[in-house]
């Protein structure tokens, strides 16, 4: 039975996350790889010291985990709860008081596409979701999503088995949504073999030191034929 949290126990993880260097940790880690210490301390902007220590409280209240390799450690989020928490803030961020802040070429790509986590954002990731939908191959509403059997004759042909049975607690097909289009794309155990598969076809490429993803040559054709997207897909703004 799980116990209800108690308004302590919610400040306690507010007060860690709410710290600006511990945020820009977690914010890096949404790109769904695991980094070293020395890594999020370029990204958070502090000393290995403070470093150090910002990582020891999150371990220890199970917002990241950290695995060894050697004489490494490397650290990750340490659930898609935390991760989706951490989306759900982001979210809310991006929907607050607008400041102003030149946009550049770093925002252009990560806007275009990028990982959430374990699944793919951006206009890419809308592109999918709202083929996926006009095609019938998924239903989606109020936050969930389900696979019809047309969705999973068509998975099936990109290489992705959406009928097997698992142990895994999280949904097969849920939406998130996009915090920089403000509208859902595709996450879950879906969201997540989707990416896995555009990575593996080369379709996408990680970009290093950052949660874009540049989408390749061979992407450009493959997600066209594969997903019927139309030739506008890149347009801000564009409902499919």
């Amino acid at each position: 039975m799980t116990n209800l949290p108690s308004g302590n126990s919610i400040a306690e993880v507010a007060h860690l996350i709410g710290d600006a260097a511990r945020a820009n940790m977690l914010a890096a880690l949404m790109g769904g790889r695991a980094l070293t210490a020395g890594e999020l301390a370029r990204h958070a902007g502090v000393t290995a010291q403070t470093t150090s220590g910002h990582l020891a409280k999150m371990t220890e209240a199970r917002l990241l985990a950290v695995e060894k390799q050697g004489r490494h450690r490397y650290y990750r989020l340490a659930t898609a709860d935390v991760a989706q928490a951490i989306h759900a803030l982001m979210a809310l961020a991006a929907d607050g008081p607008p400041r102003y802040r030149p946009v550049g070429p770093r925002d252009a790509a990560l806007r275009l596409a990028r990982t959430c986590y374990d699944h793919m954002a951006g206009r890419l990731a809308l592109a999918l979701a709202d083929s996926l939908v006009r095609e019938g191959h998924v239903l989606l509403a109020d936050g969930a999503g389900l696979v019809t059997e047309r969705g999973e004759a068509f998975f099936s042909g990109l290489g992705i088995d959406v009928t097997g049975a698992t142990q895994s607690r999280r949904p097969l097909c849920r939406t998130c949504l996009d915090w920089s289009e403000r509208r859902p794309h595709i996450a879950g155990r879906l969201g997540a073999a989707l990416l896995d598969s555009a990575l593996e076809r080369g379709w996408v490429v990680r970009q290093a030191e950052s949660r874009a993803l540049r989408l390749t040559r061979a992407g450009e054709s493959g997600f066209a034929a594969a997903f019927r997207l139309p030739s506008d897909w890149r347009v801000e703004g564009v409902a499919q």
